[in-house]
Formats: structure tokens, C-alpha cells, sequence
């Protein structure tokens, strides 16, 4: 049984701190599985947070022993070292030496290896197991090291290291209860592993060793598992959120650097190179090789999924699908969903007499909210695709093709990862921007992922097809064909900012790519679920916060300061608090072919994107029906300008979907770019930029299609 859940391990040994459950970290390399078996472990007994300082994803779940004893257990970022290289990979090896104040250094660790590539996976478990702590290896993927002619003695792997390993296969469920009987012994084993420091390095190991005991208060396994840390990677002393060393560690380490730097020792080398002489002796004594080894089925996949011209049409393909997807799979739930909101309504009206109050219930809050959320199953949907292009292994492959095409802007495809997440948000767009290892790379992705075209741009997009295709129904083929013009000029937008700000703002050479690109996978269908499931909340919570709150608030101020007994809807809207600041804005866009009545929306949707839409149903007084949005269609069809002309011409709609594509109409990105950058000076260049942008194109759409008679 594990220690009881009311005493809690300091590092050094002893009892410290108030009770807590024992807290297992779970680690290992990125595409390791190490999120299947979380969700395996955990379930739907997660929360998901950020580590305050930084945009890493905190993920904490609840896990239970085969004895039914709670544990926490921590998701802790992929890392391939504890020698970080990126925002991530710190948050790791911080929580690991206990660098973070905002987070208990963990009782335990679980260290996911992947059994296909395991040589390359026991460098992090080689420098974890130098800490001296409870480890429990676990070996996953079994499945496909057999498939791939690989024999792990797992046996043999224990008895090496010294602590227990478990097989397993977690995207199968295998495995896990053996690993949930290890989770619970209390008479775990440290590891029985050692490998000699090279001579000329040793002596500087042991000096650091001392120095971070006595000055830092280091436990001593700890403190030479970080002693070999800092010669292997000094600057990971400058990293924001870390303990910062004492004035005599410094010293000692500028001193062994500036002594071997004279004799033209390459000490850094030399301890990497050692531990992998190690970590080859380990790994030549457990795997095992059988029969020739020919083409895997990932590399048969390959020679089509990545090669230059079937790779692109491949790619092509497979968003084709996805928008294709997105329009007809989606029809039955959101044609549903809008019988059971229009249902509510009614039945609110049909009860409660005729007054503000019932307006406000009926016209600004479901009206407001229902307006968004009719559009849940596409949302659903994307975020399907998403997850289950990352669980397949494709997403790399997506990376890789694109790398030839992102190293003309000047990035690498590292940053076509970031780029395709934002498809769906931008906000975890931004937050995965932090595997990218180049400072300056990494910024120009922050700056450009707003314009790929996210999942609340989706909303605006189908009402404005809506309106600007004649007939009572859009074809699918017609909804396909301009949505996925939508997505090229985002994403050909993107690519041009990034080459400019290479080239200008933050001028640097293309990085050379190393990226895995990991098996293919037959998709964990319940891991996707969880995420496509924890997106979906998190819309449907900001549809009962935030869009709640500004539709209400919109509906006030479109129904207040009150217009004279009987004067027409129009007329109280133009007087009211709304209309007031849409005639404010009108000036700057009517050149976009814009009215007040389209300014008010373009206000609203600062808070978020698809709240325009909900804004244009208060605004027109009509509410979302069906996929076409038929009512609230036909009220923009219906509008006009004060000289009797359409105000929502094909061209008009046009243009409004330009602006959408890129302008920077969304404060939570914002917020995320000020936390991710640390500074106001990137969100309020983003804005600037993107903001010019959209009312540039958006001028020369509307006044070039005037020109030509099509407005």
C-alpha cells in the first residue's frame, strides 16, 4: 500500500506541509502515449489550467490504486531531456528538482518509454533516474515493437535498472492494472542504476554537488542530478520560474567552464556522451532483434502520405473532407438544436406577458445564446478532426510536408503545427507555439496564428454565405467551395506576415527541422473524445458566460433610452446606446460598404468572433432557424440603407467575410498573447497590423467590385 493520503514526504526526507494525496508525475517524451495513459489513469477526473507564469497546460487528475486509494497524478509536458530547450520542457524539469513554488514537487514518478524507440527514450529516464526518486518505468506500446520485430526483455530492463517496469499498451487499456497494483506498493525500490562521470568531469560534479547542498539546500541526489544538469546545460539556470542559484554555485560552475575552456575540454559533450555509451549498454542487453527487418506499414504509408506530390494531394484531401464534414454531418444536430432553442422561446412568450422582461429572455439571452450555439456540432466536429489527426500520427506527417513550403517565410514546419491547431482556436494555437525551440520563430507563429480561420469564425462565414448566395437553400458544394476560400486567403495571409516579419521585425535564417515522426496509430477513439468533449465545454461555458452576458448587455443597450410611444423598431434602435455608437463608427467603415447597423456587430464580436452573429439577430430583431439560417437570412435581405439600396449585396457579404478573415476580433487571444509574450507591445502590434489589414482588403474588395458593377 502506498503511504497514507494524511502524511506527506518532504524532498529531504521527514514530514512536511499539510495533508495532500500522494502525487505521482507522469513524464516522458512528446508521442510517447503518455496522454492516453493519463486519460487511462484518470478519466473525466481531470482539471486543466495553465502554470501560472507561463502558458503551459497544467493538466491534474485523480487516479485510483487497485487498492482504491485516491492519488493525484500530474501531466507534466513531453520533454526528450531535462536539459530544456523550450518553455515546456522547463516546466518539466522544474517541477521535477522542485524549482516551482506554485507546484509540490511530485512523491513519485511514472516514466511513459515508448517500446519502439526505446534507446532513444531512456536518455530522460536515465537523467530522472538520477534524482534518486520512486520511479515506475512504464513500457508502452508493446504492441507495435512486436509488430516491428522488436523482443523487449522486460525482465532483464528491471534488473538493470532497478525498478519496476511495467508493458504496457494504453491506447488497448493493457497493462494498467499492473501498473495501478505498482502505483500502490509502499515499498517501492530506488533505482539500483550507475554510470561513471567521466574522470576530467567528475571533480566539478562533486564541487557542485557540495555547493548545492550546503548553499542551496539541495538533497544530496538531487543536488548531483542537478550539478550534471548544469554542466550539461548552463543556461538552464536563466529560466523564468526557477530557484535561482547562490552567488558560490555560480562561481564554482564559471570556474570549472572557464578551466576546461583553456584546455579545450568540450564538457558538455563529454557527459552526453557517456550517458548515451551507458544507456547503449542497457539497451544492447534488452531488445533483441528478430528476422530481417524490412519496410514497417508506417513507412509503406509514408512512401504516399509524405511524398511530394501525393503527400500534397493527400493533404488536400483530408481537409476537403473535413469542411465537407463540417456541412452535412452536422445538418440533424443543428437543425435540432434550433427546434429545441426556438422551442424555449416560444414557450417563454407564450407564458410571461408582453414586456421588457420577456424581451429580454426572449430576444436578448436565448435569442443571443441560441444564435452561437446551434453551431456546436461543427465546432464538435472540427475539434474531432483535430484529435484524431494527432492520435493517427498525421499531424507530423502534415508538419513535415509543410516544411519545404514554411522555410520560404522563414520558419520551419515545427510552426505548421501551431498554425493547423489554430484552425480550430488560436488561444491553444498560441499556447503550442511553445515546442518551438527558436525565441524569434516562435514569436512570428504567435503573431500570424490568429489568421488562420478558427472555429468562431465559422458562424459569421455560414450566415454571410447564407446571404449572399440566392435561393432558399445553399448547395454544399457551393458552402465548401467559398468556406474553403475563406481558409486559403487566412492561411495565405498567414505565410506572407511571416516571410515579412522574418525579413523585417525579427530577421533570422530558417531553422533546420528535426522532427519524429511517429508510427501510425489506429486513433485512441476515447482520448479524442475527451478532448473534442473538454473543447466543447469550454464553448458552451463561454456561450453561458460571456456570449450570455454580452447579448444581454447588447439588448440593453439596443432597447435603451427608450424611443417615443410607437415609433418604428428602426428608430429605436438608430437613438438607442447601440445604435449611437454604431453611427460613431459608420465613418471609418462605410468605404468597406459597411453601415452603423454592421458596426455595432463589429464592436460586439471583440469579445468573440461568432457573437456577430447573435448581434445581428438583436440587431434585425430575427433569430437563427435551420443551417441556412433562414429568418435571420432573410432579415439581412430584407435591410436596407436609408436610400432604399440592399444593404447585404453579394458583395457586401463578400467583403464582411474579408474583414473576418483578418481582422483581430477576439479580446481572449489577446489576453493570451500579453501572458505569452510578457508584453503589451506584441497583442497591441497584432492588433494594429491585422486590424489595417482587414480594412485595406476589405476597401479594395468592396471599391474594386463597385468599379466593376457588381456592387
Amino acid at each position: 500500500m502506498i503511504p497514507a493520503p494524511h502524511i506527506t514526504r518532504a524532498p529531504g526526507g521527514g514530514v512536511a506541509g499539510p495533508a495532500r494525496l500522494p502525487t505521482y508525475a507522469l513524464v516522458g517524451n512528446p508521442n510517447c502515449g503518455k496522454s492516453t495513459l493519463f486519460n487511462a489513469l484518470t478519466g473525466l477526473k481531470q482539471k486543466v489550467g495553465n502554470y501560472p507564469g507561463v502558458t503551459v497546460e497544467k493538466k491534474v487528475g485523480t487516479a485510483y490504486t487497485q487498492h482504491g486509494q485516491p492519488i493525484t497524478v500530474i501531466d507534466l509536458p513531453g520533454a526528450y531531456s531535462l536539459a530544456a530547450r523550450s518553455p515546456d520542457e522547463a516546466v518539466t524539469r522544474d517541477v521535477l528538482l522542485g524549482r516551482r513554488g506554485d507546484t509540490a514537487m511530485p512523491d513519485r514518478i511514472l516514466c511513459i518509454v515508448d517500446a519502439t524507440n526505446l534507446e532513444r527514450n531512456l536518455y530522460l529516464l536515465h537523467q530522472i533516474l538520477d534524482l534518486g526518486r520512486p520511479v515506475i518505468v512504464v513500457l508502452n506500446m508493446m504492441d507495435l515493437a512486436v509488430k516491428a520485430g522488436l523482443n523487449i526483455r522486460v525482465a532483464r530492463l528491471e534488473h538493470e535498472l532497478g525498478v519496476p517496469v511495467i508493458a504496457c499498451e494504453a491506447v488497448n487499456g493493457k497493462g494498467i492494472i499492473d501498473l495501478k497494483l505498482a502505483m500502490s506498493r509502499a515499498d517501492l525500490p530506488l533505482s539500483r542504476h550507475a554510470w561513471d562521470v567521466p574522470a576530467p568531469i567528475a571533480p566539478a560534479v562533486a564541487e557542485l554537488q557540495a555547493s548545492l547542498t550546503a548553499s542551496d539546500g539541495k538533497p544530496p541526489l538531487i543536488a548531483r542530478a542537478e550539478a550534471l544538469l548544469l554542466l550539461t546545460d548552463p543556461d538552464s539556470v536563466r529560466v523564468a520560474g526557477s530557484t535561482p542559484l547562490s552567488a558560490r554555485t555560480h562561481d564554482i560552475l564559471r570556474g570549472w567552464q572557464e578551466r576546461w575552456h583553456a584546455q579545450g575540454t568540450d564538457w558538455a559533450g563529454t557527459l552526453v556522451n557517456s550517458r548515451y555509451e551507458a544507456i547503449g549498454l542497457i539497451a544492447a542487453e534488452v531488445v533483441l532483434r528478430q528476422g530481417t527487418t524490412g519496410p514497417t506499414p508506417s513507412d509503406k504509408i509514408d512512401a504516399v502520405a509524405t511524398h511530394p506530390v501525393w503527400g500534397w494531394l493527400t493533404l488536400g484531401a483530408i481537409m476537403t473532407l473535413l469542411f465537407f464534414s463540417i456541412f452535412t454531418l452536422a445538418e440533424f444536430p443543428m437543425n435540432f438544436i434550433d427546434d429545441q432553442i426556438a422551442g424555449l422561446a416560444n414557450q417563454v412568450k407564450d407564458t410571461m406577458p408582453a414586456g421588457d422582461l420577456r424581451d429580454l429572455i426572449t430576444d436578448g439571452a436565448i435569442a443571443g445564446v441560441g444564435g452561437v450555439v446551434i453551431f456546436l456540432p461543427q465546432i464538435l466536429i472540427l475539434f474531432f478532426f483535430i484529435g484524431l489527426l494527432e492520435s493517427t500520427g498525421y499531424m507530423a506527417r502534415a508538419a513535415f510536408i509543410m516544411d519545404r513550403l514554411m522555410s520560404r517565410v522563414g520558419l520551419n514546419g515545427k510552426s505548421f503545427i501551431p498554425l493547423l491547431s489554430s484552425y480550430a482556436c488560436a488561444i491553444p494555437g498560441i499556447m503550442a507555439t511553445r515546442t518551438i525551440e527558436d525565441h524569434k520563430d516562435r514569436l512570428v507563429t504567435i503573431l500570424v496564428a490568429p489568421l488562420m480561420s478558427c472555429s468562431a469564425r465559422l458562424p459569421v462565414y455560414l450566415l454571410m454565405i447564407a446571404a449572399l448566395v440566392p435561393g432558399e437553400r445553399v448547395p454544399v458544394a457551393t458552402k465548401v467551395g467559398i468556406m474553403l476560400l475563406m481558409y486559403f486567403l487566412g492561411t495565405f495571409g498567414a505565410f506572407g506576415f511571416a516571410w515579412l516579419f522574418k525579413r523585417t521585425l525579427l530577421k533570422g535564417e530558417p531553422p533546420i527541422m528535426i522532427m519524429e515522426l511517429p508510427p501510425y496509430r489506429i486513433p485512441g477513439f476515447k482520448d479524442v473524445t475527451l478532448h473534442m468533449l473538454e473543447r466543447a465545454w469550454i464553448f458552451l461555458r463561454r456561450a453561458g458566460t460571456v456570449i450570455l452576458g454580452i447579448s444581454i448587455l447588447l439588448w440593453f443597450l439596443s432597447a435603451y433610452p427608450k424611443a417615443p410611444a410607437g415609433a418604428p423598431p428602426q428608430a429605436q434602435l438608430a437613438q438607442s446606446f447601440a445604435g449611437r455608437a454604431g453611427h460613431a463608427l459608420e465613418p471609418a467603415i462605410k468605404p468597406l460598404g459597411f453601415d452603423w447597423q454592421i458596426g455595432i456587430g463589429l464592436i460586439s464580436s471583440f469579445a468573440a468572433r461568432e457573437v456577430f452573429v447573435s448581434t445581428m439577430g438583436v440587431v434585425f430583431n430575427a433569430e437563427s432557424d435551420d443551417q441556412d439560417t433562414a429568418p435571420l437570412r432573410q432579415a439581412l435581405l430584407e435591410a436596407r440603407w436609408p436610400d432604399g439600396r440592399v444593404l447585404f449585396t453579394p458583395l457586401v457579404c463578400f467583403t464582411l467575410m474579408i474583414f473576418y478573415v483578418f481582422a483581430m476580433q477576439c479580446i481572449s487571444t489577446i489576453a493570451v498573447v500579453r501572458r505569452e509574450t510578457n508584453s503589451w507591445r506584441w497583442p497591441l502590434f497584432q492588433i494594429g497590423y491585422m486590424t489595417g489589414t482587414a480594412w485595406v482588403l476589405s476597401f479594395i474588395v468592396y471599391q474594386s467590385g463597385r468599379a466593376l458593377g457588381l456592387g
